[in-house]
């Protein structure tokens, strides 16, 4: 398990995309973060999903992945590497409303982790989130974990699970905290495969298994995101 740091720009302009000086700038302060092991940028992209339609991806988000959380916390600090990118004007994004949250990285298995991505492209993540609250919290978290990444296993082309559960944390940062209960990320090699996925009879598996949470208030929000990965050593 490690902590990731999950930031989202968000805009009511569906057409806003980051531009790529703006994205050259992030990427250069992110890669030269302290004890990070791996960062995800996301830029918007389409797919259908045969159960919801949440709207147009966000113009752009991060995460960035640490293996403690005491790494993660002291780039968010005050005096933290990561005010720089705070501190980046991005004018491709002016007026986007930014968002963070610390959370604990929890992946599943898959069968075939191996990308088949087509050459000069990146694969897409359906990123998912669940801005509301459970009944029971604690039912509510050994259900999912107990059931539904099981069931994501058997989405044709998914090359990667991760399920995302709420930590404590403390910052510095000036954007706004979110505390959603849970997010979780699939990740497959375009957003056509997330189309398939999502349409395939995994996706009704996992509808049944949603009818079978126990209760909570609010539901969940879907976006597919191209996914630009850096690792570090």
């Amino acid at each position: 398990m490690q902590f990731s740091y999950l930031v989202t720009f968000e805009s009511p302009d569906a057409t806003l995309r980051i531009s790529a000086a703006d994205f050259s700038q992030v990427a250069d302060i992110v890669k030269a973060t302290p004890k990070l092991r791996r960062a995800r940028l996301y830029t918007p992209e389409v797919a259908k999903d045969y159960y919801t339609e949440d709207g147009p991806s966000p113009p752009f988000a991060m995460q960035l992945d640490f293996d403690t959380l005491a790494a993660l916390e002291a780039t968010i600090a005050a005096e933290g590497h990561l005010q720089a990118l705070a501190r980046l004007p991005l004018p491709s994004l002016a007026g986007c409303t930014v968002t963070q949250q610390v959370m604990a990285r929890r992946p599943f298995p898959v069968d075939d982790p191996v990308l088949a991505v087509e050459e000069g492209n990146v694969p897409c993540s359906f990123l998912v989130h669940y801005p509301g609250h459970a009944e029971d919290f604690d039912a509510w978290l050994n259900y999912y974990l107990a059931h539904h990444p099981q069931i994501m296993r058997f989405f044709p082309g998914i090359r990667e699970i991760e399920i995302f559960t709420r930590v404590d944390w403390i910052d510095a940062m000036p954007w706004q905290r979110m505390h959603y209960m849970q997010r979780n990320k699939q990740v497959f090699d375009s957003a056509a495969a997330i189309t398939a996925a999502m349409n395939s009879p995994a996706r009704h598996q996992m509808r049944a298994d949603f009818e079978k949470f126990p209760r909570f208030h609010g539901s969940n929000v879907h976006f597919p995101m191209a996914t630009h990965t850096f690792n570090f050593d």
